[in-house]
């Protein structure tokens, strides 16, 4: 398969995931929105699972390139850009379609080992990015030294991953929550926090 044709089906099977979901989700669905027959589909993927495994890792591609765009001229300002990136407040369809969709493919993991895989490595890569931009910010004196990089990043991973189910769940705003994990990253992180931040 060429990479047009790829991205073409990947593409696809995004529209169609906002549209009816992962649980009702066919073939048939995808090819509809690829404008192709439901053969064409099966010459390339012969099940939804294997083709959802392929649209993770396109997915994944797509989620370490952000990742690794952000930037900032101190590690507060690049963590703060980060959380705006994993943050935004998506309400408007598709977005939030998507996420919808995508915490029903999540909840598939514990039943299938390659989704669970491949979930695990945007936990990974989201992890090590916190954790590296953390440990950047102790050693230049920014942050707090006795801040342990990779616990803080642990939390504020798991903050991350329960504001978007909760987002889902509740449709609060991940605005919000983005402002919330903000102040938190503020008032235990940096080095000299004003009076006023702890309040």
């Amino acid at each position: 398969m060429d990479d047009d044709t790829a991205t073409e089906i990947l593409e696809a099977t995004y529209r169609a995931l906002c549209q009816h979901g992962y649980a009702s989700l066919t073939l048939k669905d995808i090819a509809t929105e690829a404008d192709r027959s439901k053969a064409s589909i099966h010459y390339y993927y012969d099940s939804k699972e294997n083709l959802f495994a392929e649209f993770l890792d396109f997915l994944y591609d797509q989620f370490t390139a952000e990742l690794s765009s952000v930037a900032g001229s101190t590690s507060r300002e690049e963590l703060e850009a980060l959380f705006d990136t994993v943050l935004t407040d998506e309400r408007a369809t598709p977005g939030q379609k998507f996420r919808t969709a995508m915490l029903e493919v999540k909840a598939q993991a514990p039943y299938n080992d390659g989704f669970q895989a491949r979930l695990a490595e945007f936990d990974t890569v989201l992890f090590e990015r916190i954790r590296e931009i953390i440990a950047s910010g102790v050693e230049t004196g920014e942050f707090n030294d006795a801040v342990d990089p990779a616990v803080a990043a642990e939390f504020l991973v798991t903050a991350i991953t329960g504001a978007h189910t909760r987002h889902v769940v509740t449709d609060r705003s991940t605005a919000r929550f983005n402002e919330r994990i903000t102040r938190y990253a503020e008032t235990h992180l940096l080095a000299d926090v004003p009076s006023e931040a702890t309040h």
